[in-house]
């Protein structure tokens, strides 16, 4: 019967906690689609996307006429027209294509990662309300108490059954009680109030006391390898080193001679001349250490992703090594609170005279502190695994 309600309470446990789960993808999906501030840097990303698909075709052409009047006026009027077409040389258009798409795809992740930073806020923001939501809970009921005990001994002082420091005592228990809810749910108004701006505007009564299921955590190196591999931010800096390359690659073809071509036509004395123009652009000065700041340029993006990979590395660590502490410290947590076992038992022996009002309020303060720091490690831990599995958002 035993093995059976312990089943049952599990079985309640996964549910909730499922509950919890969904009430917050929920909740991240809405913020998703109705977050200004990713809707503006969608559109900023969008238009830069657009921006790189300028340049990719030849210059426009370029036309000119001159009507110039002859002196004395028995020489004649003259008239030019030219129509002229400069190109790049062939491969600068391929690389150009190239480079554009590349850019293209960071812009991409350049979104990606801005909405994951979003998210990931908005989710961490879920697990304080969360914290909040139960030590208010938990407020709730002992202002609740203290309200029933200060009720009880102003009667017994009638009936001088108690004293009046005893019933101060109370008071000044019931006072401190309550300016702790006030506090607390200012906090919480304060947090609801900024989860009304990431959901763009819209109010959410967010209630939930229990967080999501913990996903199963690797060994570090097998969780930090499926994060070096999956996360945006990473694959941004590495498309940044890619079109660096690209840019080297570009700015060579640049270094090649332009060409023209077009039209040129002269009429003089009712004298009339036409025929093609042709010329070509030596690179002698203007492009000079472009290359060299392009490859420059590469240099700094390579070593920009090992710094990022070693920060990287170095945050995944300090968090997975935090999950362990703040596991290790909520198990002894929750064999103490266990061991102390609840305030049912303190108010039952206060009742019956077995503790004094001090010895109360020492014992309670035992449990709740407990208690309280257990809640502190919960949302600490899941925080952490929050900021692990960012790349999952």
């Amino acid at each position: 019967m035993k093995k059976i309600s312990v089943f049952i309470l599990c079985l309640q446990w996964v549910i909730s906690s499922s509950d919890a789960q969904s009430n917050i993808d929920t909740l991240l999906e809405q913020i998703q689609s109705t977050n200004m501030e990713i809707g503006s840097n969608t559109k900023y990303w969008d238009a830069k996307g657009l921006e790189y698909k300028t340049g990719l075709t030849p210059m426009n052409p370029f036309i000119e006429y001159d009507y110039l009047f002859g002196s004395p006026t028995g020489l004649g009027n003259q008239q030019e027209l030219n129509i002229i077409q400069q190109v790049d040389f062939p491969t600068v258009y391929s690389r150009k294509k190239d480079l554009s798409n590349k850019q293209i795809s960071q812009a991409q992740m350049q979104k990606n990662v801005f909405r994951q930073d979003i998210l990931l806020a908005s989710k961490l923001l879920l697990y304080d309300l969360i914290y909040l939501n139960t030590k208010e809970s938990q407020l709730l009921e002992r202002q609740q108490k203290s309200a029933q005990f200060l009720q009880e001994y102003e009667q017994k002082l009638q009936q001088g059954d108690a004293n009046m420091l005893d019933v101060n005592k109370i008071k000044l228990q019931y006072l401190s009680i309550k300016n702790d809810l006030l506090l607390l749910q200012n906090e919480k108004q304060t947090l609801l109030t900024k989860l009304a701006e990431l959901n763009g505007g819209v109010w959410v009564d967010f209630t939930d006391t229990l967080y999501p299921a913990i996903p199963l955590i690797p060994d570090f190196e097998t969780l930090d390898s499926i994060i070096e591999s999956n996360d945006p931010l990473i694959a941004l800096y590495e498309q940044e080193k890619i079109i660096q390359q690209q840019q080297v690659y570009v700015q060579k073809s640049l270094n090649l001679p332009k060409l023209e071509a077009g039209y040129h036509g002269q009429t003089i004395l009712n004298t009339r001349l036409q025929g093609i123009h042709a010329g070509i652009t030596v690179p002698l000065w203007e492009n000079k250490h472009k290359v060299k700041a392009a490859e420059a340029n590469v240099d700094f993006a390579t070593t920009n992703i090992q710094r990022h990979r070693l920060e990287h590395r170095l945050e995944n660590r300090r968090l997975y090594d935090l999950l362990e502490v703040r596991q290790n410290a909520m198990e002894e947590y929750e064999e103490l609170l266990s061991t102390m076992g609840n305030t049912v038992l303190l108010d039952k022996a206060l009742r019956l005279g077995e503790l004094t009002i001090i010895q109360y309020f020492l014992e309670q303060s035992y449990f709740y502190t407990a208690y309280d720091k257990n809640e502190q490690l919960k949302r600490e831990y899941h925080k952490a695994v929050a900021e692990l599995y960012k790349y999952t958002l």
